[in-house]
């Protein structure tokens, strides 16, 4: 089996060694980068499967290397790097669109565990459910886009797909934003990393928005002081179960 490439943007040569060291110990290939300019460009290349983020970088600041990477790359699992007490880099980094953060100091098992936890959320692998459709349009979950017509297609970032993703594996039922937290990034919840859940909603909801329509259909309800759900009247392909020998 080919083994994952992950880049690994560290600016302390320390820290960016031990890194590197776990990654390809736990079966990874693992690529380093030393400042946010040359871990932009490393991230870009062809067959990165994941991104570990620092991010006081030089050159080049993690926030802002997340920023320029989603306008190419919306699909591809990041892991912001932070110090402790930096808890609204934290915020910003899923707001901009991280997928899971891990606090230094940490262990080599809590790493490799975020690491395989988000990997197993990446597109490529096979889901339950295939598309949602509604009477406007067509969430594909295999190609993380929205589809309005064959002229109108919107990306989804992994973690917005993961989001409506668990949504559509639960129809009927109100999913808190603590469940999102622990099923979609695999964290416990707070009362602050839980605004960043509402910020996804919200950008979600916008790329979800018919071109020209302002009234188009619910796909994602609201429930007050509970969390959310998916909303009525969405139609769930489900995949088709694989046959075996």
């Amino acid at each position: 089996m080919k083994k994952r490439k992950i880049v690994v943007v560290e600016d302390e040569p320390a820290i960016l060694r031990g890194l590197l060291d776990v990654l390809e110990a736990g079966g990874y290939e693992p690529v380093g980068a030393a400042d946010g300019a040359v871990g932009l460009d490393l991230s870009r290349r062809v067959g990165v499967d994941l991104v570990l983020l620092d991010l006081l970088l030089p050159r080049m600041d993690g926030l802002t290397v997340l920023t320029e990477l989603r306008k190419t790359h919306p699909n591809l699992p990041v892991i912001i790097l932070t110090a402790r007490g930096t808890e609204e880099d934290r915020v910003r980094g899923l707001r901009g669109g991280a997928d899971d953060y891990v606090v230094k100091p940490f262990s080599a098992r809590e790493l490799l565990a975020r690491v395989e936890a988000v990997l197993r959320r990446s597109p490529e692998r096979p889901s339950p459910v295939k598309a949602i459709r509604s009477e406007a349009g067509t969430v594909d979950f295999e190609r993380s886009e929205v589809v309005f017509d064959p002229e109108h297609r919107v990306s989804l970032s992994e973690m917005e797909a993961s989001v409506l993703m668990h949504l559509a594996m639960n129809p009927g039922r109100v999913v808190s934003r603590d469940e999102l937290l622990m099923r979609v990034w695999g964290i416990g919840g707070s009362n602050v990393e839980t605004r960043a859940i509402d910020m996804h909603i919200t950008r979600l909801r916008s790329k979800l928005a018919v071109p020209g329509i302002e009234n188009g259909p619910e796909w994602i309800v609201t429930v007050r002081s509970k969390g959310y759900m998916l909303g009525p009247n969405m139609v769930l392909v489900l995949s088709e179960p694989t046959e075996t020998e």
